[in-house]
């Protein structure tokens, strides 16, 4: 039995990619409601729901919001602010429902502008998302407002979380190897604010003080483009069931809550260095080799994690702080953001990794080569 494990480990780390994808064009888009972290605090205080918490979980939110804490701004759909505290099941499906086909559709339409792609070319969608629900899905939705063809091929992912947009991308991946499609469209879209909860556990106020709102997508291809080749050379990743309670939803009062606890930072930091240096290892390459770096943004403390990891002290990191200040945690939606702002900076070519992290307890990284 253990030799056969081993065997099958052996060949699992031989694959390779069998046909090149590039990423032609990256999109984003937020709200257009932007607040600051001590409007968030201001109107909290007015609310209903903080007289409902008791003295412990009243500081934990004023030290998240008033504090330096690696968020300036997020952007949310919600206007006026106090829709925040609107928070039955009906009110949040609503949210969802007007919000993410509308950002998933504009971030969509800014990457197939950027890679000079048209919809009619599209010939897959795939939609990650984990705040909401919707039957059919967001598919349906995108591909109708994007004008895609009656016969584009569409996926519906969801329940990965923040990590949702590297398995997104590597279904698109052999979607394009297998011949099946040209071109491919990945998005991500995440309303966090249709996921909003409120109690005394730490992790849940943290988690309505971390999160905001947006989504991200790439239009994918065989071939290369007119502009700057990206090419997507290598991926892996890494799943652990045994640290699933550590970061994940539940429901509760038919409505989305969620668990975040203290290790995850320690958690991300430790499976994202597993990941990478098994791709380096395949590609026989070293860490030193990595030019450009591209990471999820999942708070002030994973930062820490994995600068600590991975002895960063040169600005590797300096686009997901950017992010994170910005925007917070917008989850899944967040690592094309972070690639969006690494290739508008003109930075140099070479070995390039892109890595998310999420519920599950699972990590994917990707290694792409920048011309």
């Amino acid at each position: 039995m253990a030799c056969r494990l081993a065997a099958n480990l052996a060949d699992r780390r031989r694959v390779r990619s069998v046909a090149a994808m590039f990423i032609q064009g990256v999109g984003t888009a937020v709200p257009q409601t932007r607040y600051k972290q001590s409007e968030c605090w201001a109107v909290l205080q007015e609310s209903e729901v903080f007289t409902r918490l008791n003295p412990r979980s009243r500081a934990v939110l004023r030290k998240v919001l008033s504090g330096q804490n690696g968020i300036d701004s997020r952007a949310l759909a919600l206007d006026p602010l106090t829709e925040a505290f609107n928070l039955t099941p009906d009110a949040l499906h609503a949210r969802f429902t007007k919000h993410a086909p509308h950002l998933a559709t504009q971030a969509a339409e800014r990457a197939l502008a950027q890679a000079n792609i048209s919809p009619e070319q599209i010939d897959a969608v795939l939609i990650s998302t984990c705040t909401g629900y919707l039957c059919p899905g967001l598919t349906s939705y995108v591909s109708e407002r994007l004008g895609l063809r009656a016969d584009v091929f569409g996926l519906d992912l969801v329940g990965q979380g923040c990590v949702a947009a590297m398995p997104n991308l590597r279904t698109a991946e052999a979607l394009l190897a297998s011949g099946r499609a040209r071109h491919a469209l990945s998005i991500c879209v995440e309303v966090c604010s249709a996921a909003l909860y409120f109690d005394d556990d730490p992790g849940v106020l943290i988690s309505a003080c971390l999160f905001g709102d947006g989504a991200g997508a790439a239009v994918l291809s065989r071939e290369r483009g007119t502009g700057r080749a990206v090419e997507w050379k290598d991926s892996d990743s890494v799943l652990a069931p045994a640290q699933r309670d550590a970061l994940r939803f539940e429901t509760r009062d038919g409505m989305l809550r969620n668990i975040l606890t203290t290790p995850v930072p320690g958690i991300a930091a430790r499976h994202s260095a597993t990941v990478l240096d098994r791709v380096l290892e395949r590609n026989q390459l070293t860490r030193e080799q990595i030019t450009g770096w591209v990471w999820h943004s999942g708070g002030r403390d994973v930062l820490a994690a994995l600068r600590e990891e991975f002895g960063f002290r040169n600005g590797e990191l300096d686009h997901s702080v950017a992010v994170l200040r910005e925007l917070g945690n917008i989850s899944s939606a967040c690592v094309y953001h972070v690639l969006e702002r690494a290739l508008a900076s003109d930075p140099p070519p070479g070995w390039w990794w892109m890595s998310s992290f999420g519920a599950g307890f699972s990590c994917h990284g990707a290694l792409l080569k920048v011309d």
